[in-house]
């Protein structure tokens, strides 16, 4: 077996004397999609920060691709990035959005990174759309925009913050076949933060729960095993949509 793309050991996430997660250990293997669970106020989002270097952890380690934790400040990120909402900038068209790490990251000429916008939108649905602005297009959409933007530079793997939130079914099922599709097709590693269980038992092939009373990963696997053979009532209660006593 290929080494993890992403290994964590004993995290402790953070501020002060607040602590979210203690001693947090996973690994995420390459071409899998992978999902962080949990109740509101766990840390699932927290813990994406931590994961792409917009944070520094209290304690452990955090490796991804090998090379250690993120440092968004030297050199271009191994990864993409769709966070929560799309994240569009509203004053930039969707093609400026997607254009926004090749101007950064690569010294491709106009034409080039034209070229390339188009392909990504047309990847994800959007063929067309690239000179509309973020205010005109729907909240699917937008999301499927800020893929393409995560996309542009080629990463092997996705990092997505909640990417079916505040979406109808009928597109939050749309974007979870995206997913798979790039997933399959692409071959891409995906991290999602989620709590949506359609999504989490269609599209993630093992995910971790985080609780927060305890601070800590409560549950490991195939999401399907874990609604169907957990002991943890806690974990029995978040899959079955129970309230937990």
């Amino acid at each position: 077996m290929s080494p993890p793309l992403i290994t964590v050991e004993k995290l402790t996430m953070g501020w002060d004397d607040v602590i979210l997660q203690k001693d947090a250990s996973f690994e995420v293997q390459e071409n899998e999609v992978f999902a962080i669970l949990g109740g509101s106020g766990c840390g699932k989002s927290t813990m994406l920060r931590y994961l792409i270097g917009l944070e520094v952890p209290l304690g452990g380690e955090i490796s991804i691709a090998g090379i250690g934790r993120p440092n968004l400040d030297v050199g271009r990120p191994p990864f993409g990035v769709m966070f929560q909402s799309g994240a569009l900038f509203g004053s930039l068209s969707v093609g400026e959005n997607v254009a926004l790490p090749l101007d950064q990251w690569t010294d491709l000429p106009e034409d080039a990174i034209g070229a390339i916008v188009r392909a990504k939108l047309k990847l994800v649905g959007l063929d067309g759309s690239e000179d509309k602005f973020p205010a005109e297009i729907s909240g699917g959409m937008k999301k499927r925009a800020a893929i393409a933007r995560a996309m542009a530079l080629e990463p092997p793997l996705l990092f997505l913050d909640e990417p079916s939130a505040g979406l109808d079914p009928v597109s939050s099922v749309e974007l979870d076949e995206l997913i798979l599709t790039l997933n399959r097709v692409l071959g891409l590693t995906v991290v999602l933060v989620t709590h949506e269980l359609p999504s989490i038992f269609k599209i993630a092939k093992r995910c971790i729960m985080l609780d927060k009373d305890s601070q800590s990963i409560i549950a490991s696997g195939v999401p399907s095993e874990l609604r169907d053979s957990s002991a943890d009532p806690r974990v029995h209660a978040f899959f079955n949509r129970q309230p937990h006593a």
